[in-house]
């Protein structure tokens, strides 16, 4: 039943789930939920609208909620959602599952091996310590250990293991997807062997969609070993855009650095694609919001999911006695990443497996609209940089003769190359590079836009996203050799021409330079 429905006021789930993920629902002593561990370690699985939501239900701060829910006469599982004493929407109550009942021939069991997360979603950690764990660079809001010395689940689950379980909660329970993540291991990185053969294992029993969740490789080649395994999905978290606040409360995960994690990124998306690597961003750090916003840019632009998600503190962590963020400030949040989402073509609706296609525990996918026509962003693989190079070459060798066989050049090398997609076609390509005198000055070039999409916003946005990544990168002086017949489209562009007509590659050019004051995107 829609929220609407029972809902005289109005309320929306995009108004409720900030909500109860941040302030909890209080409940009757007959639902419970998990107390500890890693993970969204304390709340319950809850279906508001068709979409599943973990809330807190036992924390400390859930018992100022104006959220509750009383039971049905139906007996079925619903509950009324109450604010304040007022109904607004009948909810239900994700069942255990079946699995958890069982046990393996050694006697463990299936409950400690791997968890219901979501509606339908299995979670493990495949490796329950991490070599930080001990240390001041521990994060801070990290339980990974902590579940394993309450005796709620094991170190180490074997391939078999898992194959096991997830083979019963897919035949019982209806589970269609896998998390498999680990602490960092000894030495750091030979965890993702391990991961492998635990995807394998799963893949061949169950032939379940895999997620898999670890720290950015030194060397990002090893991520084929878990392709090759079958995994479908990785996620590669950052957890926070802010560096002082991710060495404060990561400083392992700070001291690997921006590059380290970019190169891993970019690696992961070639694999997997578009939309099949994810980034946490945990909200509710002492950050400023806009840099979750600009973080969630960055992530997109590159084919990453940005998985945004209150802060859900952790019995037993560094930051148990912290509460989870406003839920104005979510809502804020999740409104301009989602349009960042929708300018970049992302949508968690495409998403293989894994926590952004379970989504229990952010509102993002509730906040999602329909994706602009057009997009555009960098290059994001091999495939789409040779889609671009293909149109470059119809339109200046082929189609205009300003080249005799390629444009390519040594500039390629050292460019961003930036595309416009429509409706999954690369339709057009712009590049970007810094000038070889430095000083802040960037040049831009080889504008191309396929015949049919030279009516439409491609070039255009081509150009904006141009001017706006080169800002991102410092650029103080931004110019580029214009074709004297597109100097008024660039002048409708805030540029302005600067010296005399020249002759480039035999045709006449005007130098332009942009506006850099012109302010295009998205903020809070």
């Amino acid at each position: 039943m829609n929220v609407s429905e029972r809902n005289p006021n109005c309320f929306s789930v995009r108004e409720i789930i900030p909500e109860i993920q941040s302030l909890g629902i209080r409940v009757p002593g007959s639902i419970s939920g998990r107390k500890g561990g890693a993970g969204p370690a304390e709340g319950r699985a809850f279906i508001v609208d068709g979409f599943a939501v973990h809330a807190p239900i036992a924390a400390p701060y859930v018992a100022r909620s104006p959220y509750s829910v009383a039971s049905l006469a139906e007996g079925d599982g619903s509950f009324r959602l109450q604010k304040d004493g007022e109904e607004i929407a009948t909810v239900r109550v994700v069942p255990e599952p079946q699995y958890y009942g069982l046990s393996t021939e050694e006697g463990v069991s299936y409950r400690k091996i791997a968890l219901l997360h979501g509606k339908d979603c299995l979670a493990t950690t495949v490796i329950q310590q991490c070599v930080h764990w001990k240390t001041d660079r521990r994060c801070a809001f990290c339980g990974t250990e902590i579940s394993m010395q309450n005796g709620q689940t094991i170190a180490r689950k074997s391939p078999e293991q898992l194959a096991e379980v997830a083979e019963a909660a897919a035949r019982l329970d209806g589970v269609t997807h896998i998390v498999l993540t680990s602490g960092t291991a000894d030495p750091p990185g030979a965890e993702i062997d391990y991961l492998s053969r635990c995807v394998h294992a799963v893949k061949t029993i169950s032939g379940l969609p895999v997620h898999v969740q670890f720290a950015p490789p030194e060397d990002p080649d090893v991520m084929e070993t878990l392709r090759f395994a079958g995994a479908d999905t990785v996620g590669i978290h950052i957890e926070s855009w802010d560096l002082e606040i991710l060495k404060r409360l990561a400083p392992a995960k700070a001291a690997l650095g921006y590059r380290r994690y970019a190169n891993a990124w970019r690696k992961a998306v070639g694999l997997f694609g578009s939309g099949q690597v994810s980034s946490f961003l945990i909200a509710g750090l002492g950050e400023d919001p806009r840099s979750i916003v600009r973080g969630s840019d960055v992530l997109a632009d590159l084919g990453v999911y940005p998985f945004v998600v209150p802060l859900r503190p952790i019995p037993g962590s560094r930051m148990e006695g912290h509460t989870p963020p406003e839920p104005e400030k979510m809502k804020k949040v999740y409104e301009s990443v989602s349009r960042v989402l929708r300018k970049k073509g992302l949508s968690a609706a495409d998403c293989k497996a894994g926590c952004v296609s379970c989504g229990a525990c952010s509102a993002l996918s509730a906040y999602e609209e329909k994706r602009d026509s057009l997009t555009w962003h960098t290059a994001r693989d091999t495939k789409e940089l040779e889609e671009a190079f293909r149109i470059r070459r119809d339109v200046f060798v082929e189609e205009q003769q300003i080249f005799r066989e390629s444009d390519g050049d040594a500039e390629d090398e050292i460019s961003i190359h930036l595309v416009a997609e429509s409706e999954g076609r690369i339709v057009g390509t712009v590049r970007v590079f810094p000038a070889a005198d430095g000083n802040g000055h960037w040049i831009g070039g080889r504008l191309a836009v396929r015949k049919g999409f030279r009516d439409s916003r491609a070039g255009a946005g081509l150009v904006r996203e141009a001017v706006k990544r080169v800002k991102e990168n410092g650029c103080t002086v931004f110019t580029a050799h214009i074709q004297e017949k597109n100097v008024s489209f660039f002048r409708k562009l805030g540029w302005k021409p600067v010296g005399p007509i020249e002759i480039v590659h035999g045709h006449p050019h005007q130098l332009m330079e942009a506006d850099l004051g012109r302010v295009w995107g998205d903020s809070l």
